[in-house]
């Protein structure tokens, strides 16, 4: 247990930021599986205006100091991949 001012304010400063942290995580996974499921569908435009807003929320995400830029750019790369795997069966 933390004795000091400055140590007890720093457990409460850990714990606001993990709770800030997980919830922006726990939207980056929600909207990734919105892609997904607009991918299984097979709807090109669905998949692709999912994936517009998958970018922008790693992109918020990635200039905080929630996830890191380089993790950002990996995951929005294999879902672009993955969009456009769909659109050559399709075109």
């Amino acid at each position: 247990m933390a004795h000091s001012l400055s140590a007890k304010k720093r457990v409460r400063q850990n714990a606001k930021s993990k709770m800030i942290n997980r919830a922006r995580k726990s939207q980056v996974k929600t909207q990734i599986k919105h892609f997904e499921e607009a991918l299984s569908s097979g709807d090109v435009e669905a998949a692709r205006e999912q994936y517009r807003l998958v970018v922008r929320k790693l992109d918020k995400t990635a200039a905080t100091s929630t996830m890191h830029k380089r993790t950002a750019a990996r995951k929005k790369s294999r879902l672009a991949k993955r969009l456009n795997s769909l659109k050559g069966k399709k075109g």
